[in-house]
């Protein structure tokens, strides 16, 4: 079998998620209280993957954040200069990927598939893989949407043969135009179909989408977290108090709900900071 390292992007600046992403990095924004980047490290890890021989994470925007809180769980690399794109940042680990193909995910890809073993839900990209495609997880296109590939939208993960990543550059680009793209022109891009629940958290109506699905119609609060309130289908951030009420909503670590206060659809990310979604 072609020998595989796991690459996460960590890198981008998540300007729609704005402010939430002001002061923290979106791959670190918690859904159901555990990071996005720890989510696709567990993913890799079931796999097998783990360790900074198998498992890479880049970091651009608010860098140092990402870099701590990796430690020494998985190879690092910093873009300095701010992030250079999807295809930059896996063109810049070539020479750790190193004749390996690349399971290559996004950070800020919530997947849930209950129907397979935790963790395991891109276990299918692997199977049978000849290492000469490139292969795809993806979902049918949501009703009215076009584009994507065939009728079939990207959801999260691709697996990359070491023949298209050692043609990239390091310079700012995304891998739609250097990889997946002429992929297809060349009958070499595989389709992976993806049956569980997957939601690009890029903006807050879906990060909240994401952590609700997480808490399973339940509240979810962290055994830190001091409850005084209401809560009902939300998830509570340790170290968070709520003495007001909250109904589907996300309430970061340390964050405060006073008793005057009645949180419908929105995320408190602490001080000031409160989105109505």
């Amino acid at each position: 079998m072609t020998r595989v390292c796991g690459v996460v992007l960590a890198a981008g600046e998540g300007q729609r998620l704005r402010p939430l992403t002001a002061t923290l990095p979106k791959a670190l924004c918690p859904v159901g209280n555990v990071a996005l980047l720890d989510r696709a490290l567990a993913r890799l890890a079931a796999l097998g993957l783990s360790g900074p021989a198998e498992v890479a994470v880049n970091a651009a925007y608010l860098g140092e954040q990402v870099v701590r809180h990796v430690g020494d769980r998985a190879h690092l690399s910093v873009e300095p200069d701010g992030p250079v794109g999807t295809s930059g940042g896996v063109g810049r680990l070539k020479g750790w990927i190193d004749g390996r193909g690349a399971l290559v995910g996004n950070a800020d890809a919530y997947l849930a598939d209950p129907a397979r073993d935790p963790g395991k839900d891109i276990a299918a990209l692997l199977d049978g893989w000849s290492g000469d495609t490139v292969r795809m997880l993806t979902k049918p296109n949501l009703p009215g949407a076009t584009g994507g590939f065939s009728g079939r939208r990207f959801t999260g993960f691709s697996l990359l043969p070491w023949r298209y990543v050692r043609d990239l550059g390091t310079d700012h680009g995304n891998l739609v135009r250097t990889v997946w793209r002429p992929a297809e022109a060349e009958g070499a891009l595989e389709l992976v179909n993806y049956e569980g629940v997957y939601i690009d958290t890029g903006t807050p109506a879906d990060y909240l989408k994401a952590n609700l699905h997480a808490a399973n119609g339940a509240a979810l609060v962290d055994p830190t977290a001091t409850v005084t309130g209401a809560v009902t289908e939300s998830v509570i951030g340790p170290h968070a108090h709520i003495a007001g009420a909250v109904t589907r909503c996300v309430v970061w670590p340390g964050a405060e709900v006073t008793a005057d206060e009645s949180l419908v659809d929105a995320i408190r990310a602490g001080g000031d900071i409160t989105i109505h979604v």
